[in-house]
């Protein structure tokens, strides 16, 4: 392989999957492969590029740390030549969150300076200016991710957060830098004094510089966004035999919408998909007390094949809050979490082949129990239904197909869209 990611969930994991495989035009991207978790064996020869798949957002840091230091003497053990610590395009990290003991556990262990921290994603409204992250026209910490029911992101200033989490040097390339060009750039970078240089990006054009100037970096950090202008590189070198995407199997058997997210996009979605589909909002007090089983959702779809049936847990952040208050915020998510992967599981076993997920941890238990019913950890990346979201198979006799959506990310179509682009042939 010649680039391992490191994601810290599995939605940004499909994201930068997704980015790897398009590359940009006329060179195209990289021959993918999404795994969940850490494979045990080693990857096929004609795989370019690995994503590596973890929980490790909101994990207890010493895990995290572990895990991502176990991800990449794998991806190393591949011949990856670059690595990419991949987290959310919204930096989702509390004061004391994981990205910076990571990002320094991966540097240390590479040992790298100059590392660029950029979770710039122009194609979804996230771009970086003087440091301070943007969603659309808003500073973070006014985009409504203030209320994020497990990663609430009130700074909008990337080196003040990161200045939390570790006591690492964070430097900073402005915007009036980046636009100079790649020669500029990889000054900046190759002679940083400090460990970590945050870099702006306002447009995807920002972004191929960084990544033309990146060409020698051992480590990068950042959103799917960082990886750009990555596949080029490698194409110019004579590194790559192919051109990117591999085909998704047309599947056109019965099919389910898990939704675990509750941020504003994602209930919008869900608002639009109930006008015309089977939709059931999971009773969340009713499931920690036991009176709301696995069994009552896997009765919910199988009543409903055939009219692409959503089932939810997303709520209000108000409504949130008052659930996580009753009854504890990391037992309802770890609750919910395996009321999904157990569904999920049930539903893959019964002969459901569409499986679309809402929200990163809830993709994350799902995306494993999935694969661990189909027996196969590696997902083939395939055609792309909105930015930052492609359609994932598993298996190849009896393919399952598999979307991973972060809770922001979409079109208010995007769950009906979705299956059907899994059914039509590609």
């Amino acid at each position: 392989m010649l680039i391992g990611v490191i994601a810290d969930d599995f939605t940004g994991a499909s994201d930068i999957a997704n980015t790897l495989v398009k590359g940009v035009a006329p060179e195209g991207g990289l021959k993918t492969a999404q795994f969940c978790g850490i494979p045990t064996g080693d990857v096929a020869q004609d795989i370019e590029a690995g994503v590596i798949s973890l929980k490790s957002r909101t994990a207890p840091m010493a895990k995290a740390v572990s895990d991502s230091l176990a991800a990449l003497t794998w991806l190393l053990g591949q011949g990856c030549e670059q690595i990419i610590f991949k987290y959310c395009s919204t930096f989702d990290s509390t004061p004391d969150g994981n990205i910076g003991p990571v990002a320094d556990a991966l540097a240390d262990a590479l040992n790298a300076q100059g590392v660029v921290v950029c979770p710039a994603f122009p194609g979804a409204g996230r771009t970086v200016y003087q440091g301070h992250l943007f969603v659309g026209e808003k500073l973070l910490s006014e985009s409504g991710m203030e209320n994020h029911p497990l990663t609430p992101m009130r700074d909008p200033d990337l080196r003040r957060v990161l200045g939390r989490q570790n006591d690492s040097s964070i430097g900073l390339v402005p915007l009036s830098r980046v636009q100079k060009g790649e020669d500029s750039l990889r000054d900046a970078f190759e002679n940083a004094t400090d460990r970590f240089v945050v870099a702006d990006a306002v447009t995807d054009a920002d972004l191929l510089r960084l990544g033309t100037a990146l060409s020698n970096a051992k480590l990068m950090t950042g959103g799917s966004g960082i990886a750009l202008g990555l596949p080029r590189n490698f194409h110019r070198a004579g590194k790559v035999g192919s051109n990117g995407a591999t085909d998704a199997p047309s599947v056109t058997g019965p099919e389910a919408i898990l939704a675990g997210s509750c941020s504003g996009a994602t209930r919008g979605q869900i608002d639009t998909h109930a006008q015309n589909h089977p939709t059931l909002a999971i009773d969340v007090p009713g499931v920690m007390r036991g009176s709301v089983t696995e069994d009552a959702l896997v009765e919910f779809y199988l009543a409903n094949s055939g009219n692409a049936p959503l089932a939810y847990s997303a709520g209000s952040p108000d409504a949130v809050a008052d659930i996580q208050a009753r009854f504890g915020r990391e037992a309802v998510a770890h609750r919910l979490d395996e009321l999904f992967a157990n569904v999920a599981a049930s539903l893959v076993t019964q002969g459901f082949k569409r499986i679309v997920v809402a929200g990163g941890e809830t993709s994350g238990a799902v995306a494993q129990a999935v694969a661990d019913a189909v027996g196969v950890s590696a997902m083939a990346v395939g055609p792309e239904i909105d930015p930052g979201i492609p359609i994932l198979t598993l298996g190849e006799d009896a393919p399952v197909t598999l979307v991973l959506k972060s809770g922001n990310f979409g079109t208010e179509d995007f769950f009906a869209k979705a299956l059907s682009m899994m059914a039509a042939p590609q």
